[in-house]
């Protein structure tokens, strides 16, 4: 993504964090048009207007074998229940909570949009995964789940900090 577009991108999550009454030190900010072996999940800081930190971020497999990187190019999104795909649109940030993967740790997501209005009943919830690297895998993708965002463990624990200290909520926007 361009540094101009991640700016826009940026400039329009902290208009609708002010208008909402969100954390407006950070975001997070997924470009899902990018090749899923690049970073494109971005920790946006609003005070200085950059990139705090960036990882790798998985997608939903689809009909596609679960673990695989078929879609890595191509994903495609859907807010319905079974699809295995992700959704597109702005999330809240909720509790967290245990999982069963990675270290243990989740997020439940509660989406504030008709393309994501359905994660919280399906359980699209921010998570860690032992399969997905700390380091870019380009030309390769990452590991397709069920839907969630899903990034590495150590991706995980340098993400969790900032959200658990925040008093209000925090936006997740993912995008294409």
């Amino acid at each position: 993504m361009s540094s101009k577009a991640i700016h826009s991108k940026a400039e329009q999550a902290l208009t609708f964090c002010k208008n909402k009454n969100f954390n407006t030190d950070i975001c997070i900010l997924i470009d899902m048009s990018r090749h899923s072996g690049t970073k494109r999940l971005v920790v946006w800081n609003f005070k200085s207007k950059s990139i705090m930190k960036s990882f790798l971020v998985g997608h939903g497999c689809g009909n596609n074998p679960w673990g695989q990187d078929y879609s890595k190019t191509t994903p495609e999104f859907s807010n319905a229940d079974g699809s295995h795909l992700s959704s597109l649109g702005k999330y809240r940030i909720g509790a967290r909570g245990y999982s069963n993967w990675g270290v243990h740790l989740k997020y439940f997501l509660h989406g504030l949009e008709s393309s994501n209005s359905n994660a919280y009943n399906r359980t699209v919830v921010f998570h860690s995964w032992e399969a997905v690297s700390d380091i870019e895998t380009y030309p390769r993708g990452t590991p397709e789940g069920w839907g969630c965002p899903v990034v590495s463990n150590n991706s995980f624990k340098a993400i969790d900090p900032l959200i658990r200290k925040s008093s209000k909520p925090i936006l997740m926007w993912i995008y294409k």
